[in-house]
């Protein structure tokens, strides 16, 4: 990848092809650059990252990108926002690091409680004082604002998920355990934040799905699903940068890995080839939904297609994956993992995948 990298993966630079047939024109908010340039602007006001280094590799998260592509078409003012709430969810997600160093379950667990309560209850006094909780507060306070209660309701909620998935997996790793594939499947939507992002999706496209219709069991497949996609992607792209901790990281390949008693490498085709059969599977559920479906949730359909390409795009390229920490002292300008695709699943099965956890996603299917 880079002059600075030393040593390779276990699963190699060379990420298999990905299929993603959706969204083929990936687009990108028109007003990227100057939402990235006032998202920074809002960082170093705060003082966010301790230090120039820090400051890079916080940076290097890409966040505005990311935002910006998984929501190409959203009001920029709420747009905004979330780029913000991401390069700061981004900083608390390092501190929350799974690895020899984590952070304690029982920190993570204190921490949270406090987080979620500075949400719903601004001036509880519960986070020590500091750049993070500052920025924290500016945060909060906007949001507040500019959400409805039930808007603000569902991002508490998505938070709080995704709170709930750190210390799951931190718990984890304090113990020595690799979960089981079954336990790994059903929390990995948690842990990769998807309910905390798809929230502010919403606000910024302004979709307004009625509750019955959004936590619906078929909508709520595919939105797990979807989180699916998403954080196995993520862990082929994140692969290198976690590949150093003493404790192998807690990723679909290395769970198959321990599970078949295997290296990584000859785990990446089933890690794969389950990844493919959600994305069947999402495929499927969505043209049903969409069949029936009025404006409103024909928009969240289209969302959700461009929260997984738009992942895809973004990771390919963010420094934070394409240049990690653990091989390079500063982010490399330009690198990338070049990633192809391919028409057709590496398993085309239309069956649910042999995991009990998620199995029910294909029961909202119709017979």
């Amino acid at each position: 990848m880079t002059e600075t990298e030393t040593s390779e993966p276990a699963i190699g630079w060379q990420l298999p092809a990905f299929y993603c047939p959706i969204e083929t024109d990936i687009d990108i908010h028109p007003q990227a650059a100057a939402l990235e340039k006032r998202a920074i602007e809002w960082i170093d006001a705060f003082g966010l990252y301790p230090d120039a280094t820090e400051r890079a590799w916080g940076l290097a998260t890409h966040s505005a990108e990311f935002s910006c592509r998984i929501i190409p078409h959203g009001d920029p003012d709420p747009l905004l926002l979330f780029i913000e709430w991401n390069y700061w969810a981004n900083a608390v997600d390092d501190w929350h690091d799974s690895g020899a160093n984590a952070t304690s379950t029982a920190g993570i667990a204190d921490h949270s409680v406090r987080l979620i309560r500075a949400l719903e209850a601004p001036g509880s006094a519960m986070l020590p004082p500091g750049p993070l909780t500052a920025a924290l507060d500016d945060l909060v306070a906007r949001t507040r604002a500019m959400l409805t209660p039930f808007q603000l309701r569902r991002f508490a909620d998505g938070t709080r998920d995704w709170l709930f998935g750190a210390g799951w997996q931190t718990a984890n790793a304090e113990r020595g355990v690799m979960p089981a594939l079954n336990d790994f499947a059903t929390m990995t939507v948690s842990t990769n934040g998807t309910r905390f992002t798809l929230a502010f999706s919403d606000i910024s496209n302004g979709i307004q799905l009625s509750p019955e219709v959004l936590y619906s069991a078929p909508v709520q497949a595919l939105t797990d699903a979807a989180g699916f996609i998403v954080s196995s992607d993520n862990d082929l792209f994140s692969y290198a940068k976690e590949d150093h901790h003493d404790l192998p990281e807690q990723n679909l390949v290395n769970v198959l890995a321990h599970r078949n008693g295997c290296s990584p490498k000859e785990a990446l085709p089933e890690a794969v080839a389950i990844r493919d059969r959600v994305m069947t599977l999402f495929l499927r559920l969505r043209e049903q939904l969409a069949q029936d479906a009025d404006p409103e949730l024909n928009r969240y359909l289209e969302s959700l297609g461009h929260y997984l390409s738009g992942c895809l795009a973004w990771m390919n390229t963010a420094p934070r994956y394409a240049s990690p920490r653990n091989r390079n002292p500063l982010p490399v300008p330009g690198a990338t993992y070049s990633i192809t695709y391919r028409d057709t699943p590496t398993d085309p099965s239309p069956d649910p995948v042999p995991i009990p956890s998620i199995a029910w996603w294909w029961n909202q299917l119709d017979p």
